[in-house]
């Protein structure tokens, strides 16, 4: 009964939050970020594209890499950071049944982006499937470091779960973003131990037209200047087919919040269709750039800003062809990794192809996740 909604939401997964949003000030905080929209143009066409330079041929972390052991479906989403040399990847494990909904968030080190080690359970959700906990599936752990109190923060989605109907997607639903905060000070605190600080942003009397029974499927934050910005996304799915996945920007002064919605400007025109987990990357000439989950084939979508506000149509990098054509389909890109001049690294995660694996109660595809690697470089028009 499901198969059409499977269809559509075959590569999509989300991640976030519980507690309470700062409601003060709200006129005022959509007021600026119209102020600032309406002062100041539209980004033009951007003079510079992102080119794969090298492909890898494999999955560098799958379910079969050492440290592993008791994932079922793999892993999708999060972040990877180098810091001092090390690697570091947040992500989702997708541990067992029911599918995407029984997960843990996990933290993983590597010194050579190939061989990886697996460090600690961040999280890890409860499972139930009765639809009543509000930490039933927790998804996209993102790190994002503050300088302002010399602490790592962890942002990420837990969802209500429940059995899908013939009308509603229901696997993950009501996604209310959480902020954690790394009890270790420093940059060297990035591995925590995280306590959890409450709910940042969540679907309510303030959501915008566009956000639906998803909740808030995905957070970013951000600095500009003295100010956050944060990319945040949702889709109507109380109702099949569901047709778009969105996203928007949320302000705040401070990255524990309050966090506005920008709402005259949301949702942001980057995709038609699908957009979902946009990581953002300030560049050494100070442009912004975003890369993000996309439905164009074996790809991955970016967009570039000259100011972190005003941000450019999506562009597509294909990261699989030929005979590094390892996944059945491409999913979530974990952001970009300076390394030299102009050259980055970017990890992704994408479902391998996998014989023999059969759909879940739903018909959606499990075959499991696993985490791609691709050499990317900045190349000017």
């Amino acid at each position: 009964m499901f198969k059409d909604a499977a269809a559509e939401y075959n590569r999509r997964v989300p991640g976030t939050p519980r507690f309470v949003e700062v409601r003060n000030s709200l006129f005022l905080g959509s007021l600026f970020c119209f102020s600032f929209w309406a002062l100041n143009s539209p980004v033009a066409r951007p003079e510079a594209e992102l080119v794969a330079t090298k492909r890898f041929e494999a999955p560098v972390l799958t379910i079969r890499s050492r440290g592993a052991e008791g994932n079922k479906f793999g892993f999708e989403g999060g972040r990877v950071l180098k810091l001092k040399g090390t690697y570091h990847l947040f992500t989702s494990e997708m541990i067992g049944d029911p599918h995407w909904v029984k997960m843990k968030l996990a933290h993983w080190v590597s010194q050579d982006r190939v061989h990886w080690t697996r460090l600690a359970t961040v999280a890890e959700s409860s499972g139930d499937f009765s639809g009543k906990d509000p930490r039933a599936a927790l998804w996209s752990p993102l790190p994002v470091y503050n300088p302002a109190n010399n602490h790592w923060n962890l942002f990420y989605v837990a969802y209500q779960a429940a059995p899908d109907t013939a009308q509603q997607w229901l696997t993950n639903h009501e996604g209310r973003i959480w902020r954690a905060v790394s009890e270790t000070p420093g940059v060297e605190g990035i591995g925590g131990p995280y306590t959890d600080a409450g709910v940042i942003l969540q679907r309510g009397r303030d959501s915008d037209a566009w956000e639906g029974l998803q909740g808030t499927d995905s957070f970013f934050p951000y600095q500009v200047g003295e100010h956050w910005y944060a990319f945040y996304g949702s889709a109507h799915t109380e109702k099949i087919p569901i047709s778009l996945w969105q996203v928007g920007l949320a302000k705040a002064p401070d990255l524990a919040g309050p966090w506005v919605r920008c709402t005259d400007q949301n949702p942001l025109t980057v995709e038609k269709r699908f957009i979902e987990n946009p990581i953002v990357t300030k560049l050494d000439d100070g442009t912004f750039v975003a890369v993000y989950d996309t439905d164009e084939p074996n790809s991955i979508g970016y967009t570039f800003s000259e100011d972190g506000i005003h941000w450019s149509t999506g562009q597509y990098l294909l990261v699989q062809e030929g005979k590094g054509l390892w996944a059945s389909e491409v999913r979530t890109p974990l952001g970009l990794i300076p390394e030299d001049k102009n050259s980055f690294t970017l990890f992704y995660t994408a479902n391998e192809k996998v014989s023999g694996m059969k759909p879940d109660g739903n018909g959606i595809n499990t075959t499991p996740g696993s985490m791609g690697l691709v050499e990317v470089r900045l190349r000017k028009r």
